[in-house]
């Protein structure tokens, strides 16, 4: 008698498999190897743009800072001796002047930082609050106080430069001429008054930026905060001290952050209306190491101070992301 045998199939065919049929396995298709590499290369034109942007010139300025890379080796800079550290002793040697003229200039970023970034951050912050509220006429205010943010740098500069000239400026023609409040025209590019005028132009440019920060961070608080604030009896100040600022407070570290680093490697400003030789009161660090690497020529010297420079952004952005976050915390 033939002895018939069944072929083992699938359960969900209706078929019972005899005991002790090993399962049918059905073979998964694999996925093309291409598809798990597709995050890399969407990120690869990212990294190439950052490598020849920012690194390797990053990591050529470093390279120059350990070498006497002047005018005579220009035409050759390969054959540039190598200097060691000499560059940054002098640099940091305050005893000399060009280590005092270097410390002069960083006092005169700091405080210029302190003052643009404390007003900028003040005046976006009460035009922000007056126009969180909605009134008639917010929009066109609103974009009034976007417009020296959307300007370009160098047009916004020039113009300021027109109207700060000494004879035929309109600063002085309606301090003088209009109001009388000074007898003669004051000189605001020169001597004391150009770190004034200076700081004037960038608080024009920067406190627009802030405004948009802050105004864009209070439309994500809820108004039902406010409402349920002034029913406990909470005035307009308790409200902007514990609602408006708690919340946001993340916005404004980040914002505070951008501005410093900004403002402090301001280097626009400066020579678009001084030129490249600023007045000794508007001297910044970043039109200092300029001159000392294409107006003095000494391309090493003027790296080694843009790598002290980079070294003290690090640093002081460091401490104050671990500052805020301890403080976010604790909070």
């Amino acid at each position: 008698m033939p002895v018939t045998t069944t072929k083992p199939t699938s359960a969900s065919a209706g078929i019972v498999l005899p005991p002790g049929t090993p399962p049918v396995r059905v073979p998964r298709r694999r996925r093309p190897r291409w598809k798990g590499a597709t995050p890399y290369l969407l990120v690869l034109p990212a990294i190439l743009l950052e490598l020849l942007i920012h690194i390797i010139p990053m990591l050529v300025g470093i390279w120059m800072s350990f070498i006497k890379l002047t005018q005579f080796f220009i035409a050759n800079w390969r054959e540039a001796p190598a200097a060691g550290l000499s560059n940054y002793t002098i640099a940091m040697d305050f005893s000399n002047p060009i280590g005092r003229s270097l410390l002069h200039s960083f006092t005169v970023s700091i405080l210029y930082t302190m003052i643009v970034v404390g007003l900028a951050w003040l005046f976006g912050m009460s035009a922000a609050a007056v126009l969180q509220n909605g009134f008639r006429g917010r929009g066109t205010l609103r974009t009034l106080f976007l417009v020296p943010y959307s300007l370009p740098i160098y047009a916004g500069v020039i113009t300021w430069s027109f109207m700060l000239q000494r004879d035929n400026g309109l600063v002085n023609h309606v301090l003088v001429n209009n109001l009388h409040l000074l007898d003669n025209p004051p000189f605001w590019l020169i001597g004391n008054n150009a770190f004034v005028s200076m700081a004037i132009v960038a608080l024009w440019r920067s406190w627009p930026f802030a405004f948009l920060m802050i105004m864009a961070g209070m439309q994500s608080i809820p108004d039902d905060v406010y409402q349920a604030a002034s029913v406990d009896g909470a005035g307009v100040w308790q409200q902007l001290r514990y609602i408006t600022l708690g919340m946001l407070r993340p916005v404004n570290v980040v914002l505070v952050l951008m501005l410093f680093l900004w403002t402090f490697n301001d280097f626009n400003t400066p020579f678009v209306l001084f030129g490249p030789t600023p007045p000794v009161s508007a001297d910044l660090i970043s039109i200092h190491i300029y001159d000392n690497s294409f107006v003095n020529w000494n391309f090493g010297l003027g790296a080694a101070m843009s790598v002290l420079l980079l070294l003290f952004l690090l640093v002081v952005t460091g401490a104050y992301l671990l500052i805020t976050n301890r403080r976010s915390r604790r909070a």
